[in-house]
């Protein structure tokens, strides 16, 4: 009940104005953001690296309604990306970038698929200048099929582009096998977002094993798996899966969000495994931050700590 209260939260304008102006302290969106600019993602990400991770970067912010806007958020990613490019931090794709659709122009009402392609095309042509990839976040349930009509269409000119696939959604598994191929790269994770009984797993048991059945199919393929999960019994199926088929290491990776598990992602890479960091930065951070919190328990009890401190 507490984590689909929180998803409600997560898209209520008035909530998110008076949370907003709470004087929260740094620490709490710290844990979770890199920071406000360009620069504190580089500063983060250096960081990262140097740690052995890998590092997949998110300039907040998302259902953008203005052609501008989009293509101002778009001019950022390409800003950003010749900016780990000149740090030497992009190459061999160390550190990629992640966009959601709707913020380069997915949900406009005039145009909205082209201009999402052409945003998406512009920053992913800088992105193969820096030496690195871009993956394409999945929204709620209502963009999964646009948006996975702009990765069908924009794979023929980056062949490299990824893709996340929600284990929460009924329709993951059949999505997952039809992405399974040579060169593909998908990101699994559960999912952020609430959607109809008949769209979506409700239960968490459920969603665990849709998750478990999406991996083994993907980890079955010839693809790129990138398994973004903080769930141990999730880590170590996978890796059981991964051995029993024969992955080599850099055949795949696991995900996870900046501020938790940080122990569990330096064990990882400290053991072999490819482990890369999904970072976020900009000042946007309303929605991002309320659905991690909607998450893990452990999350919001850190933010409500925070919050009595200021008191």
């Amino acid at each position: 009940m507490l984590r689909h209260a929180l998803l409600a939260l997560s898209g209520s304008h008035r909530a998110r104005d008076m949370i907003m102006a709470t004087p929260v302290t740094r620490d709490v969106v710290a844990r979770f953001v890199a920071g406000p600019t360009a620069p504190d993602a580089l500063a983060v990400t250096e960081r990262l690296l140097a740690d052995g991770r890998f590092v997949t970067i998110d300039f907040l912010g998302e259902d953008t309604t203005d052609p501008d806007q989009a293509a101002a958020v778009a001019d950022e990613y390409v800003q950003l990306l010749g900016l780990l490019a000149a740090a030497g931090l992009a190459g061999q794709g160390r550190a990629e970038v992640s966009i959601k659709p709707t913020a380069v122009g997915l949900g406009l009402a005039d145009h909205g698929d082209k201009t999402a392609q052409e945003n998406i095309a512009r920053i992913a042509t800088a992105a193969r200048n820096a030496g690195t990839t871009v993956t394409l976040d999945m929204e709620d349930h209502t963009r999964a099929e646009a948006t996975l009509r702009l990765v069908g269409e924009l794979r023929a000119d980056f062949p490299d582009l990824g893709c996340v696939i929600q284990s929460y959604l009924r329709r993951s598994a059949d999505d997952c096998r039809d992405l399974a191929v040579a060169g593909s790269r998908v990101r699994l994770c559960k999912g952020a977002y609430q959607a109809p009984d008949g769209v979506g797993l409700t239960n968490r048991a459920e969603v665990d094993l849709s998750y478990a059945r999406c991996m083994r199919i993907l980890l079955d393929g010839p693809g790129y798996p990138m398994l973004a999960t903080h769930d141990p019994r999730l880590i170590k199926i996978a890796a059981v899966k991964a051995d029993a088929v024969g992955r080599a290491p850099d055949s795949f990776e696991y995900q996870m969000l900046y501020g938790i598990r940080p122990a569990e992602q330096t064990r990882l890479a400290a053991s072999g495994a490819r482990m890369r960091v999904y970072l976020p930065y900009g000042s946007d951070w309303y929605g991002y931050l309320v659905r991690r919190l909607a998450e893990r328990p452990a999350n919001l009890a850190f933010f409500l700590r925070a919050v009595s401190s200021q008191r």
